[in-house]
């Protein structure tokens, strides 16, 4: 029987592309990128014959992410870049059990930061004549990216794809649903529409997998007061912000006097955990705001509050290296205003892997660097795992990269970092996240012994057909016609 998605198997498991969330311009692939993709499709052919498979029933099992993840491990070595890699047994490509015995886990996974679009929302019927949302992204398998009008492809990315890429096609247990800077008239995806999607997950006898943020910019009229009703009517666990964001296109600090009031405001509702966007910055104006300059002082101030620092200070346009006690951007930002500010491991700051880790799978050394840096600093207990999707398709293969991945003995040695165990990993995967967003016993206990959801995710890959797809601009042009329409 032909699987419906890629029956020819042209798409690789561990997706390798320039796609971008949205909010930063998408980073073009370089040789070693390509190299890698090239030797990745010419050893799954190789291999899925030698197997007696077809090319996609090779790519969908184990060996396919095996068979990838090594691709990448040659192509990254022969540019030079062997600070980190991707730690599979040498059989793996070819031995179904030594494959999954690297890509494949059992760990507790909390993805807290998650995404999706609400493709019927009142914003829709806002935007500017001729606007095609969406227009090239790759929705290949959806027959509503072929229906006219200019609603075609955001039909694709909706609650029923958000919950197949999520619960079916990774391995990701519970999830806390983000946002997006806008302004209030134009939100992608309304705390009602979250909700409404986390009740779809209840519907589906989903217990709680589904957390929800409440979107506050306190530096534009009106999101202050109201997160009155988002902590009484919402079952709100965190707040998300965004410093570099204002309606007039001026960011904020979170010490000046909006964000001291969206902290107070959180303190007194009760709900202390704040999300803050930082580095992955949206352009040159009020850059600084997108720094983690003010991340420190706001944590000595407020020991009561969890700061949650969303993708770790990173930006694209800088490699990562050793740490540079003088940068005041990037992970080292981060970094350095929690040391001057003389916190540190164990502390109330807290570094967010979302869209960063997928930028960092496709340089090794700025890897090893990022997660070094965070572990060495900031500590295991305080680093949280975040996949930015659905933007970027499903997370599984981010989790497979991130389940595969070390830093090589070379760069533990001369710079101090420490070895990526599976206690570091089950802790980053989801245990750090219990700690912030706490799950009631009998909730972990009904995962454990498999709700509806986790039936229905045991059945379904029996026969598994994930699409291999992302959902966010790849190129500059798509980029800046999602930033055009505001979202």
């Amino acid at each position: 029987m032909r699987r419906r998605n890629d029956p020819e198997g042209l798409r690789l498991p561990i997706k390798l592309d320039s796609t971008s969330n949205g909010e930063f311009e998408p980073v073009p692939l370089q040789p070693q990128h390509l190299q890698a993709r090239h030797l990745a499709l010419e050893q799954a052919d190789l291999n899925a014959r030698r197997l007696r498979l077809s090319r996609r029933d090779f790519l969908v099992s184990a060996c396919g992410a095996a068979t990838t993840l090594a691709a990448m491990n040659a192509a990254y070595a022969a540019a030079g870049k062997a600070g980190g890699y991707f730690a599979l047994p040498p059989e793996a490509p070819l031995d179904q059990a030594a494959a999954a015995s690297a890509v494949e886990g059992k760990e507790f996974i909390f993805d807290v930061q998650g995404h999706f679009v609400n493709p019927t929302g009142a914003w829709t019927r806002r935007l500017p004549e001729g606007a095609r949302p969406l227009s090239g992204f790759q929705a290949e398998g959806c027959v509503a990216a072929a229906l006219p009008g200019p609603l075609d492809r955001l039909q694709c990315f909706g609650p029923d794809t958000f919950v197949r890429d999520i619960f079916l096609d990774s391995d990701t247990d519970l999830m806390v649903l983000s946002f997006v800077p806008s302004t209030r008239e134009g939100e992608p995806l309304t705390i009602e529409e979250a909700a409404a999607t986390a009740a779809i997950v209840e519907r589906l006898e989903g217990t709680h997998r589904l957390y929800l943020h409440g979107r506050v910019n306190p530096n534009q009229p009106g999101d202050l007061e109201d997160m009155e009703r988002l902590a009484s009517r919402f079952r709100i666990s965190a707040w998300k912000t965004y410093t570099q964001w204002g309606p007039d296109g001026r960011g904020f600090w979170m010490d000046d006097e909006p964000g001291l009031a969206m902290i107070e405001n959180a303190r007194r509702l009760g709900v202390r955990n704040i999300a803050i966007h930082k580095g992955l910055p949206f352009g040159p104006r009020s850059y600084e705001h997108s720094t983690c300059a003010d991340i420190g002082r706001v944590a000595k101030r407020f020991p009561d509050v969890n700061f949650l620092i969303y993708h770790s200070g990173f930006v694209t346009t800088r490699a990562e290296g050793p740490h540079d006690p003088q940068r005041s951007d990037g992970v080292d930002g981060l970094v350095n205003a929690v040391l001057a500010a003389g916190l540190g491991k164990g502390g109330n700051v807290y570094a967010e892997l979302g869209s960063t880790w997928r930028f960092l799978m496709r340089d090794p050394d700025s890897a090893a660097h990022t997660l070094g840096k965070l572990l060495l600093h900031l500590g295991e207990d305080n680093i949280l795992w975040g996949t930015d999707s659905i933007w970027y398709g499903s997370p599984q293969d981010q989790i497979q990269a991130f389940r595969t991945f070390q830093i090589s003995p070379a760069f533990r040695e001369r710079y101090g970092y420490p070895e990526i165990t599976p206690a570091i990993r089950a802790k980053i995967f989801g245990l750090n996240a219990l700690k912030l967003y706490p799950v009631p016993e009998e909730v972990l206990a009904v995962h454990g012994a498999g709700d509806r959801v986790a039936q229905e995710r045991q059945r379904y890959r029996e026969r598994p057909d994930p699409a291999f797809l992302t959902y966010g601009p790849r190129t500059r042009r798509e980029f800046l016609n999602l930033k055009a329409w505001g979202g």
